[in-house]
């Protein structure tokens, strides 16, 4: 069976920046954002910025990266696609000349057609609602708002007049607010939110229209959704909001994305995530289960959002808990060397902004993982970072800011698994691959016995050093379940609430301890929609609605699986 973790085991490509006038450029960084799927034709494509192509799977797990023609305008931001008929549009971002639009029948081979546009405009989406009639949304401002109008379905113009139809209110939706965690409140223009990134579905006779909020350098980058009754409104805050949000784990941010349904009839909606170290759009691209409630709510299931879920290939239940449990965070690591600041600890810490970095003269290094006690292991995602990593330029024609590299440098290493740290085995052997996989998971469906993984034989693109932010062990124990967690949640104005984990008697037996805690919430005590992952005892979220009622869980999870709290509704 299919397995896939976030973020998407794909190549991301390296963006190079040139020197902009006496400015020298700063490091290079891998990118792809604001993803647009579809469905066409048997297969499911990914057109995400900066990638030079699109990623193509035939069952939403396994991806491919494959070239598009270069007379498309890879180099602008969001792009956007749609099925109208037998074709597939294509269109993407630019601010000062108009954009033009593209149509094939073929997105692999073309040819694509080339439709003059006569506006520009910026994080473009398409619609084609039942009727035929086309509609265009369009924004991406902390000062304009999200924008839509009719467009003529064969010249692709407008013909109907501009409607304003989102404007950020990140005085009333918390989630809105810029800054980790929301914590920025809106009291100067430079700390508006971005409103962005919009996409539009319909549903049993509703219009449901996304937006990307805050900012793609938060850990809260997220997507939220207003409903209608027609194409261009008006258009009220649906009550579940944000509808998309992934603050915390190993790597946060579910923002400006596209939702879908798969062939068996599965809603899926994949976004971008973050990591924003080396350049605020170092980014990745996640995907996740989401689906209309009884009520006609649009929801999106992100309960432990970066571990691994499977593609049955059927209707499934997009709320169902994952088969396997993390095994490595907090766990022991060693390694060959390591560099002040980046100790081997940083490669089981769930957080992609931290990561091991072996010395500058370790020629052979390696990465030693003990999971303390023996484990069936299933899935191991491998992250690889870049520390400051400068390069010239290699073509000042292509591009503005930047050149995106178009050739592939394999990223290679060799897998180890033991049971006892002195007889080892072969897990993968990758040291001869051709594929440059920066986040790569590895699945053993039926299960490995192993207590200790080592990571040898390692390059990576560039002869840099490689630097590890994740070996993610994923696997299930046979002991016990942590305990049911004892919590308080207080609700602290109008847009935050904190909450704490009580440390409970028997809380810290080592056979039912917590590793971590996943925080549910939501404006019904059967809608907790919203999550978060918690690998400590505190956190304020920043993420309510001024006005709005709410109810909370906490649940708890270790090795050996998760433990439902109970619901309680939010005090003030």
């Amino acid at each position: 069976m299919p397995y896939y973790c976030n973020p998407l085991n794909v190549n991301y490509r390296y963006q190079i920046p040139k020197k902009i006038n006496e400015t020298e450029p700063g490091p290079a960084w891998r990118e792809a954002a604001d993803p647009s799927m579809i469905y066409f034709k048997g297969s499911y494509y990914i057109f995400a910025s900066m990638t030079l192509g699109v990623w193509v799977s035939k069952d939403l797990a396994h991806w491919e990266n494959r070239p598009l023609p270069e007379e498309l305008p890879l180099y602008d931001y969001a792009p956007d696609v749609r099925v109208m008929g037998d074709y597939v549009y294509f269109c993407a971002s630019r601010v000062l000349k108009n954009c033009d639009r593209y149509r094939t029948k073929d997105i692999l081979n073309g040819p694509y057609e080339k439709i003059p546009g006569n506006f520009s405009f910026w994080d473009p989406n398409l619609f084609i609602d039942e009727d035929g009639r086309v509609y265009f949304y369009w924004g991406c401002s902390n000062d304009m708002p999200i924008c839509g109008t009719e467009l003529d379905p064969e010249t692709m113009l407008p013909i109907g007049e501009k409607k304003n139809l989102i404007f950020g209110n990140p005085r009333e939706r918390g989630y809105e607010r810029v800054g980790e965690d929301n914590s920025v409140n809106a009291m100067s223009k430079e700390s508006q939110p971005f409103i962005e990134g919009a996409w539009m579905d319909k549903h049993d006779g509703k219009y449901y229209l996304q937006y990307a909020f805050a900012g793609t350098e938060y850990n809260t980058y997220g997507d939220g959704v207003y409903v209608g009754d027609s194409p261009l409104g008006p258009f009220t805050p649906q009550k579940n909001n944000p509808y998309s949000y992934h603050p915390g784990g190993f790597m946060p941010g579910a923002g400006h994305g596209s939702t879908m349904e798969d062939a068996a009839g599965n809603l899926w909606h994949t976004a971008t995530m973050r990591i924003s170290l080396n350049h605020i759009f170092e980014r990745r691209v996640g995907l996740w289960p989401a689906g209309y409630d009884k009520d006609g709510e649009l929801y999106c299931n992100q309960r432990y959002g970066d571990w691994p879920g499977k593609i049955t290939g059927d209707k499934k239940d997009p709320w169902e808990e994952p088969d396997w449990m993390l095994l490595s965070v907090g766990k022991r690591a060693g390694a060959s060397s390591e560099t002040e600041g980046h100790p081997a600890s940083n490669a089981v810490c769930e957080n992609v902004q931290n990561w091991w970095k072996p010395a500058s003269d370790d020629s052979s290094p390696w990465l030693l993982l003990d999971l303390e006690k023996q484990y069936r292991v299933h899935g191991i995602q491998i992250n690889f970072a870049d520390d400051l990593l400068y390069l010239p330029c290699r073509d000042e024609s292509k591009g503005i800011t930047r050149f995106i590299e178009d050739r592939t440098y394999p990223t290679r290493w060799k897998l180890w698994g033991s049971k006892d740290g002195a007889d080892w085995f072969v897990i993968e052997d990758k040291s001869a691959a051709e594929t440059d996989f920066s986040h790569d998971f590895i699945v053993r469906e039926e299960g490995v016995s192993l207590r200790y993984l080592k990571l040898t034989d390692m390059a990576v693109p560039y002869e840099q050093q490689p630097c590890i932010s994740g070996i993610r062990v994923f696997g299930k124990g046979d002991g016990k379940k942590p305990e049911e967690p004892g919590f308080k949640a207080v609700r602290i104005g109008d847009l935050d609430m904190e909450v704490e984990i009580l440390k409970e008697a028997g809380a810290n037996r080592q056979d039912s301890r917590a590793l971590g805690y996943e925080i549910l919430w939501g404006h019904a005590p059967d809608k907790l929609y919203h999550s978060r992952t918690l690998y400590g005892e505190k956190v304020c979220i920043g993420a309510l609605v001024k006005g709005e009622e709410y109810y909370v869980r906490v649940d708890a999870f270790n090795e050996n699986g998760i433990t439902h709290g109970s619901v309680r509704k939010l005090s003030i």
